[in-house]
C-alpha cells in the first residue's frame, strides 16, 4: 500500500519500513522526517516501529548462533503486533465477511492460536504475507522471463494441477518462487489485477501431521485462503479477506474449476 504525502513529496510504506530499519540514505531519511512532521499520528506509529526496532537489536546481542533470526524480523515483528491489537476485532469482521459474500459453505471461523491443531496450510498464509504485502523477497521467475508460469510449474512440480483460471475476476499470473517445507519442494505462483492487488496459489507435499486436506476455506486476520489436496499435492489459494477476492478464490478452487 502506498501512502501518498500531499504536497510534502511521496512516503511508501517500504519507505517507512526502510527509515525504521535504518536502509535509507540521508536524502531519503530527510524526506521521510520532513513527511512525518507533517503527519503526527504516523509520526507516534514509526516512534513505536522504532522502539521495537531498538528492543530487537538489544536482544539479538544476548542470543546464541544457533537461535533463528530470521523469525525476529522487525516488520514481522510489527505485523505480528497489528494483529494482536486487531484480535478482538477480526473475529467479529470474519463472521460479516462471511454472511457478506453469501452462499459460502464450509468457512471455519474458529480460534486457531487456542487451539493445538495445526491451521491447515498456514505456510501458504505466511507465503502470502511475505510476498505479496511485505514485498521483501523477489520471485525467482517473472511471467515476461519464463513466457509461461505453468510450463516452470510443471517443471519443478511434476504432475500438479494446472495454474486456477482467475482470468474472470481481472487477476493474472506474473510470477512464481520455489520455497522450501520439510517435506520437500513448495512454490508459490503470485496472481495481480490492475490495481496490484494480489491473490497467489500455493503448491506443497502433504506434511506427515496433516496429510492430504479435505477441501476447506478459512479466514484469518486479514487474510482468506481456500484449500484442498490433489495428485499427490496439497494447494491453497490465499487473497485478502474481502467479498471481491473471497469470491474469486472460492471459484477458481472448485472441482470443476482446478
Amino acid at each position: 500500500m502506498n501512502v501518498t504525502g500531499d504536497t510534502h513529496g511521496f512516503v511508501s510504506e517500504a519507505d517507512l519500513h526502510a527509515y525504521v530499519d535504518g536502509h535509507l540514505d540521508e536524502d531519503g531519511r530527510a524526506r521521510v522526517e520532513a513527511w512525518l512532521n507533517h503527519h503526527p499520528d504516523r509520526a507516534e506509529e514509526i516512534r513505536g516501529w522504532q522502539r521495537d526496532a531498538q528492543r530487537l537489536r538489544a536482544a539479538l546481542g544476548t542470543l546464541p548462533d544457533s537461535t533463528s533470526r530470521s523469525n525476529l524480523d522487525p516488520a514481522l515483528i510489527r505485523a505480528l503486533h497489528r494483529q494482536r491489537v486487531r484480535s478482538q476485532f477480526a473475529l467479529a469482521a470474519m463472521l460479516v465477511l462471511t454472511f457478506a459474500v453469501g452462499g459460502i459453505g464450509g468457512w471455519q471461523v474458529r480460534r486457531w492460536a487456542a487451539s493445538t491443531e495445526p491451521a491447515p496450510m498456514a505456510d501458504a498464509l505466511q507465503a502470502y504475507r511475505m510476498f505479496a504485502m511485505e514485498r521483501r523477497a523477489q520471485l525467482d521467475v517473472t511471467q515476461h522471463q519464463a513466457g509461461d508460469v505453468q510450463t516452470w510449474l510443471d517443471e519443478n512440480f511434476q504432475n500438479a494441477a494446472r495454474l486456477p483460471d482467475l482470468d474472470n475476476a481481472g487477476f493474472h499470473p506474473v510470477g512464481g518462487r520455489l520455497l522450501a517445507t520439510d517435506n520437500g519442494p513448495a512454490a508459490m505462483v503470485m496472481y495481480e489485477d490492475r490495481q496490484g492487488s494480489a491473490i497467489t496459489f500455493y503448491i506443497r507435499p502433504p506434511s506427515p501431521h496433516a496429510g492430504t486436506l479435505p477441501r476447506g476455506q478459512r479466514l484469518e486476520g486479514q487474510l482468506a485462503a481456500t484449500y484442498w489436496s490433489a495428485d499427490g499435492y496439497n494447494y491453497a489459494l490465499v487473497s485478502r479477506a474481502n467479498a471481491r477476492e473471497v469470491r474469486a478464490i472460492r471459484d477458481a478452487s472448485r472441482p470443476s474449476a482446478t
